[in-house]
Parts: structure tokens; C-alpha cells; sequence
């Protein structure tokens, strides 16, 4: 203990030159003998992030009772945003009010501005008209108002939880893509009623926007909603699954059971199958049907219920497939059947085309197989329900399921025209957004009322539709100037009537393109593209004015590479960007002519109004051209199906005496003039007998195409191994609801326009009249749609 008092007695043994060690308080190191003096160093600023925030206001939270707030809530909610809270939304809303707007919650309107942003982000979310509060939806939305508020008002800044997005639709100086983070997650609710348009109220916009080009978009098939219908909650669900182009083998099942299911929902609120009060209202109704005489019933029979009813009457609703022996067979949902077709006829007749693949209406009788009843099911040993049903289904008629107008659909009575004001009727899907563009009920009203504006009545408003353009063929590229030259406005018209849009669809060649083929290589193929930016130079007026859309085929590449012109699978993607390099560069010189470096016109009253310069989008095939939102629609579709039909489709060869004719043209589709539709080729009209006698082979074929494609609700109603299908994208396929207008490329097809449930149908055909039918005579064909009236028109010119 001695020596250690000594050490530490004793100075420390460094020299004065070494620097002070580090002072230790362990016992086990020397205490320096001078202590180290404090540096005099200048204070480090806080940084300003560091600094002390201002301090907020308090609220003193209180517990408010449902039943107070209730009265403010339904001033808000119901009578201003036409919605319906209930009890378990009404208890949120007012503990959240309680909590953060404490006792001024009434005095200083703070409770009125936090429910108006709760209604008004709801209705945004796309939320369904009834507001739950055991759902995430309100949840989300309320948490997201809490990162807003301070002091119990909404603090609407930059870092808000809400910004703008929350509380109204995208403006047009809202990034969506930059702000989607600060979105309150709606979950599953956020494809119904979430618009894209950038639209805030039309009155405000009515200065800032002149031209209807502005609202005209192009959806592609990868980029619309998924949608899935529930059996259960009886509505459309966005799909939860990641779209992939090698999906698992359940995805193929899933493709034909939702088909089934929409078709299957969309009968049973026909008013034909609804039960009816009296025999005398059934049997009006059923005069009325498009599918089924007034004889048959109504009532939809599952093919499990079938067992132990032998001779007995039944209506089936199935799949027509081909079973593995190599007969008809109908299948649906719990089950299978052979059918037999040797005495059924078509309804009606000559009118339509029945091919596996399609979901169709069989009446007739069932009979049991005693002898054996696992003939049917032999092989896979897949009998009894779930499987095959043994006996046979003798159909006495077929018939397609009856289609729904868009208007019955999407709950409006607008399509009659794309500015007429839009009303909701009925039970329907109005909240639905199936494009990504917006909802009827939720942008539905804005739309008509800017779309009235944009488009008036006294002028035409016309989309002009050419296919087939070869461009590897010289007399293409002649037609095209013609085309091109028909909708150029003279130089001495004041007011030039330009084209909102034209579309060119392919195929763009007229052998498969980097197949192997000589001289269709992939310096030949973009050499092509060149010899159409060409004759686009030749008109910077018109495409400074326009928008262009252009839809590949199956010719053109990529897929042609493997598929040598075979049919490839659908949908399919657009013409590569390295092809098209020059044709958006002739597009871009243009709008630097025409409208200059600000891409701004003046006016006639001196003002800048702005304009919407000409584009070029290359799309994919099929793809949506929409305008105005939900307020019309057009399908681009570039097929061959009437011969992919025709080689397919079931023959029904037993022949029908007079008075059986004379019986299906009364129950026919036909039957049933409406008001408001006076084209000659609107199947909704009557057609007398001496008519119908004097149609030609070409207008038959155009009216049985027709009504196939719509009354299947489908673009490519055939098995997977007759026409290929990207299964998690086939619903982009699908035609529910049914668009205000269908372009059906088919070289195959005579040129034609018809009118069918309030859907215009149309086919182009080749632009020069010669290609694929071998009947050319110079002429120049297109057609052209006009966005108001709705209607088409087949163009020949010389």
C-alpha cells in the first residue's frame, strides 16, 4: 500500500515536451501533474432542421357522441355528396373529431372542414355510395387526415398527406406519378371511380381548354384494369395476382370461368329471366327476347340438375366445347353433357355463328343412358357431378345469350351520343372504372358537361379508320395520300374541320416480317416506315391538327419473327420504338411549323388558347380509344375472325318450313323497332320479309358477325388452341361493357357499319378495295365515325 502512495506521490516521468496524456480516473494509470486546460473552440450552430420547431397548438380531446354529430355529418355527406353513412362510420367519424377538434369542433367549423375532406377523398377513392367504417378504406382516408391537420384544422402545404390529390381529382398541375406516395391506400376500392384525365370542375376549365383532342386517350391492352368479378359480393374486384406472360396453369381455368361468370350475371338481370308475376307479363316479355321464341322457359338449369330428370324440358347455359371423343358437348360450372344437334336450329337463322369456344342457350330434352351410364365419361373416369353427365342433352334450338346495352350497364342513358347529359337507371355497374379513366357516377356529369361544350352539334367530330396498309405495296402509299387528302382543308376555310383522330391499323406488311422471309428483313421493314413518314411530311397541316393511332397486326413485328404470320397470341404489343424513329421526328417538325416553338395559337380574339399539338401513338393490339372518359369508346381490333368463323362454326342442316321462318323473325332480335335508331343497318330495327329477302350475301355475313362478337361479350370467343391468348391479359379481350363503337379489322370481311344494342360495328377493309378479296377497282376505302351522332360511314374514293 506504501509503494503505492509513493507512485502516485511521485511527478510524472515524461518530459515537459510530451504532450498531456489523456486524463483516466482508473486507478491503474498516473494522474497528470499539471491538469489540461480547456479548449476555447467557437459553438457549432444547429443545423436547420435541428432547430426548435414552433411549438403547436394544443386540442383537448373530448368525447363527442355520435348522435351529435350526426346531423352535421348528414348535412355533409348525404345532402351534399349523395352518400349514406352508417352507424359503425359514424362512431369513427365522430371519435376523430372528438379527439382532434376538441371543443371548437362546432364554433369554429373545424368539425364541417374535416368531413368535407373525408367525403370528398372518399368519393376520389372511388368509394361505393354506402360509407362502412369497419372497412380500410375510412381508415386510410382518416389517418391521412391526421397527418394534415394542426391545431385541429387541415394545413393543405406541400409535405401534406392530402395535398390536392385527397381532396379532389387530379388538376393539371398535379405529377401523379411523383405525388402517388402521398395517396391515402384505398386498397381494392382504388380502380373504381379514380379517374386519369386530369379534369377538375369544367366551368374552371372552359378558358384554359379548346380543343376535344385533350380528352381524347389511347388505354393499350397491358395498361387497362384487371378486373375479376365476384360471384359472391355480385361486382367487379381489381385482381390481386401479378399479370405475367407465363402465368400457372390455374390462370387458363380462371380466363373461361370469368367469361362464364359475366355472361352469366349479365342474363340473369335480363328481364326475360326474371321471374315473372303473371303469365301475361312472361309472355310479353319472352316476344321480346333476342334469343329464345316465347315458347321456351326461362329458367336456366344447371347441367348437375339433370340427373334423375330423364324427358324432361330444360334451358342450358354452357361452354360449347368438343369432347375428347371428338362429339359436342356443353359444359358449365358443375358439369358436362353430350349434346346432340341433329334436329336444333339456330335462332335465328342464318343471322349468327355458333362455334366451340362460345357460350351459348341450348333448349331441349335430357335423356338418361341406362345401358350405360358412364359412356360419356369413359375416358378420364370423370363422371357424375363435376364431370361428365351421363346420357345426352337433344337440343331443340340454340341460341346466343341476349345482349346488354353500355347504357343498362354503366347505369346511364348516354349512349345515344357522346354530349348528351347523363342520367343513372337502375341496379348497374356505374361505380365501376374499367378503363382507369373514371367511373360513370363518379366523373360521368363532369364529362357530358364538358363533352356538350367541346363538341357541338353543328359540326362533325369524325375519327377516320383505315387497315390492311401495306406499305411494302406502292398503290398503298397512293391510297394514303388520297385518305390524307380528303380530310386537308383548303387554304382559304376559316374554320377547318380537322379529324380527331386516324387510325391506321395493319397489317403494315404484306409478308411476315423478320421471318426469314426475302426482302422482309428487318432493314426492309423499318425502310417501309420511312416511305410512310414521307407521305406524312406531305401534310403537316393536317397531322399538326391530329392525333395518330397505329395498330399492329400479325405480320408485324415482333411476333411475326417466330410466328411467320400464323396467328399470335393476343394480346399483343405495339410496332418497336426502332422502327418508328422517324415517323415521330415528321410529327415533331410539323408541330414546330405549325404552332412554333411555344406550341400555342393565336386566336381570334388576340388570346392564347390553348391547343392540343398533333401526336403519333403507337398502340397494342387489341387497344381502347377513349373520349371523354366513360362517354364513349371505341375498340381497335385487327383480326381475321369471320374466316377463323367460318371454318369453325357448327352446321345445322335441317331445313325450316315457311311458317317457322315467318315464327323466328317475330321472336328474333329484330322484332323490336326503338326510338332514336334510323340507320339502315341497325339490326335493332324490323326487317320485313321482302327485306330480309333482298339483303345480299355481303350484308348477311356483316350482321351475323355482328351479333356474335356482341352477344359473347368477347373478341376472340375460341378455344386457346384456335386462337392463342395471353391468359392474365384476356380480360383486356373482353366487350362488357359494350363500347360505343368496334372496329374489326378483317380483310376476309366485306366493308361494312352496323348498328346492334347501341354499339356501332365496323370494318375498314383494305384500304385499297383490291387487297384480299380480289375485287379491286382503284378505289380508295375507309371509315369514318362521328363521336356525336355515333354513326359510321363506309368512304369510297376514286
Amino acid at each position: 500500500m506504501a509503494a503505492t502512495n509513493r507512485r502516485l506521490d511521485q511527478p510524472s516521468a515524461l518530459p515537459e515536451s510530451t504532450p498531456n496524456p489523456i486524463p483516466s480516473s482508473s486507478p491503474a494509470f498516473a494522474t497528470p501533474a499539471h491538469p489540461i486546460l480547456p479548449r476555447r473552440t467557437a459553438p457549432i450552430p444547429a443545423p436547420p432542421a435541428l432547430k426548435a420547431a414552433p411549438p403547436k397548438p394544443t386540442i383537448l380531446p373530448i368525447l363527442l357522441p355520435p348522435a351529435t354529430l350526426r346531423p352535421l355529418a348528414f348535412r355533409t355527406f348525404t345532402k351534399k355528396h349523395n352518400l349514406t353513412l352508417t352507424s359503425s362510420a359514424l362512431q369513427a367519424l365522430a371519435t376523430f373529431v372528438g379527439r382532434h377538434c376538441g371543443s371548437g369542433w362546432r364554433e369554429e367549423g373545424l368539425a364541417e372542414r374535416v368531413l368535407e375532406e373525408v367525403a370528398k377523398s372518399w368519393k376520389k377513392g372511388g368509394g361505393q355510395v354506402i360509407v362502412d367504417g369497419d372497412g380500410a378504406a375510412l381508415k386510410a382516408i382518416l389517418k391521412a387526415v391526421e397527418g394534415s391537420m394542426s391545431g385541429g384544422k387541415i394545413v393543405q402545404s406541400s409535405h401534406s398527406a392530402l395535398s390536392r390529390q385527397g381532396s379532389s381529382v387530379f388538376g393539371p398541375d398535379i405529377n401523379v406519378e411523383d405525388n402517388a406516395a402521398t395517396r391515402p391506400p384505398l386498397g381494392h376500392t382504388e380502380s373504381f371511380g379514380i379517374s386519369r384525365l386530369e379534369v377538375e370542375d369544367p366551368q374552371e376549365e372552359e378558358e384554359a381548354y379548346k380543343d376535344a383532342r385533350d380528352w381524347i386517350q389511347v388505354v393499350g391492352a397491358f395498361e387497362q384494369p384487371r378486373l375479376v368479378y365476384s360471384v359472391n359480393r355480385k361486382h367487379f374486384e381489381k385482381s390481386t395476382t401479378t399479370p405475367s406472360l407465363f402465368p400457372q396453369a390455374s390462370h387458363k381455368t380462371d380466363l373461361f370461368r370469368q367469361h362464364f361468370h359475366i355472361v352469366h350475371q349479365r342474363i340473369l338481370r335480363n328481364d326475360t329471366f326474371q321471374a315473372p308475376s303473371f303469365s301475361a307479363n312472361r309472355s310479353a316479355s319472352l316476344a321480346r327476347t333476342s334469343s329464345l321464341s316465347a315458347s321456351q322457359t326461362t329458367t336456366i338449369t344447371p347441367i348437375a340438375n339433370l340427373l334423375g330428370r330423364t324427358g324432361s324440358t330444360h334451358l342450358l347455359l354452357g361452354l360449347l366445347t368438343v369432347s375428347p371423343t371428338g362429339t359436342l358437348a356443353l359444359s358449365d360450372l358443375t358439369g358436362s353433357i353430350a349434346l346432340d344437334l341433329q334436329h336444333a336450329r339456330p335462332i335465328p337463322e342464318d343471322g349468327t355463328y355458333f362455334a366451340p369456344g362460345m357460350i351459348v342457350l341450348v333448349d331441349g330434352t335430357y335423356e338418361e343412358d341406362y345401358s350405360n351410364p358412364t359412356s360419356n365419361s369413359a375416358l378420364g373416369n370423370t363422371g357424375g357431378i363435376g364431370g361428365n353427365i351421363g346420357g345426352k342433352f337433344i337440343g331443340f334450338s340454340v341460341g346466343h345469350p341476349p345482349c346488354e346495352r353500355r347504357s343498362t350497364t354503366l347505369g346511364s342513358t348516354s349512349d345515344q351520343g357522346a354530349n348528351q347529359a347523363s342520367t343513372t337507371t337502375g341496379p348497374a355497374f356505374g361505380w365501376t372504372d374499367f378503363l382507369g379513366l373514371g367511373s360513370e357516377r363518379a366523373t360521368g356529369a363532369r364529362m357530358s358537361r364538358l363533352a356538350s361544350r367541346l363538341l357541338p352539334t353543328t359540326s362533325t367530330h369524325n375519327i377516320a379508320i383505315a387497315s390492311d396498309l401495306h406499305l411494302d405495296v406502292p398503290s398503298t402509299l397512293s391510297s394514303l395520300r388520297t385518305l390524307l387528302k380528303a380530310y386537308t382543308p383548303h387554304p382559304t376555310d376559316t374554320h377547318p374541320n380537322y379529324p380527331l383522330a386516324i387510325v391506321l391499323m395493319g397489317n403494315f406488311s404484306s409478308r411476315a416480317s423478320l421471318a426469314g422471309v426475302p426482302g422482309a428483313g428487318s432493314i426492309e421493314y423499318k425502310e417501309h416506315f420511312d416511305a410512310l413518314a414521307a407521305v406524312l411530311a406531305e401534310f403537316p397541316e393536317l397531322i399538326a391538327h391530329t392525333t395518330l393511332v397505329l395498330v399492329p397486326g400479325d405480320n408485324d413485328a415482333w411476333p411475326s419473327a417466330f410466328s411467320a404470320g400464323a396467328s399470335a397470341p393476343l394480346p399483343r404489343k405495339a410496332v418497336p420504338t426502332i422502327f418508328t424513329s422517324r415517323i415521330r421526328r415528321v410529327v415533331a417538325e410539323a408541330n414546330r411549323e405549325i404552332w412554333g416553338a411555344g406550341g400555342a395559337k393565336t386566336g381570334e380574339k388576340g388570346k392564347e388558347a390553348k391547343r392540343k399539338e398533333g401526336e403519333v401513338v403507337w398502340t397494342t393490339n387489341p387497344s381502347r380509344l377513349s373520349w371523354f372518359g366513360v362517354k364513349g369508346e371505341m375498340v381497335l381490333f385487327r383480326d381475321d375472325v369471320l374466316g377463323r368463323l367460318s371454318r369453325t362454326a357448327v352446321r345445322f342442316g335441317n331445313a325450316k318450313d315457311e311458317k317457322e321462318q315467318e315464327e323466328d323473325r317475330v321472336a328474333s332480335p329484330m322484332a323490336e323497332p326503338e326510338e332514336g335508331d334510323t340507320q339502315p343497318m341497325d339490326l335493332d330495327l324490323p326487317v320485313l320479309r321482302d327485306q330480309a329477302e333482298q339483303l345480299d350475301p355481303d350484308t348477311l355475313t356483316a350482321r351475323a358477325l355482328t351479333r356474335t362478337l356482341l352477344s359473347q361479350s368477347h373478341l376472340s370467343p375460341f378455344p386457346l388452341s384456335t386462337r392463342p391468348l395471353h391468359w392474365d391479359y384476356a380480360s383486356a379481350l373482353s366487350l362488357y361493357p359494350l363500347p360505343s363503337a368496334l372496329v374489326v379489322a378483317d380483310k376476309e370481311a366485306p366493308a361494312f357499319v352496323v348498328k346492334y344494342s347501341g354499339c356501332t360495328v365496323m370494318n375498314p377493309g383494305p384500304i385499297s378495295e383490291g387487297v384480299g378479296r380480289g375485287r379491286g377497282h382503284g378505289k380508295v376505302r375507309w371509315v369514318e365515325f362521328d363521336v356525336v351522332s355515333g354513326r359510321g360511314l363506309v368512304r369510297n374514293e376514286e
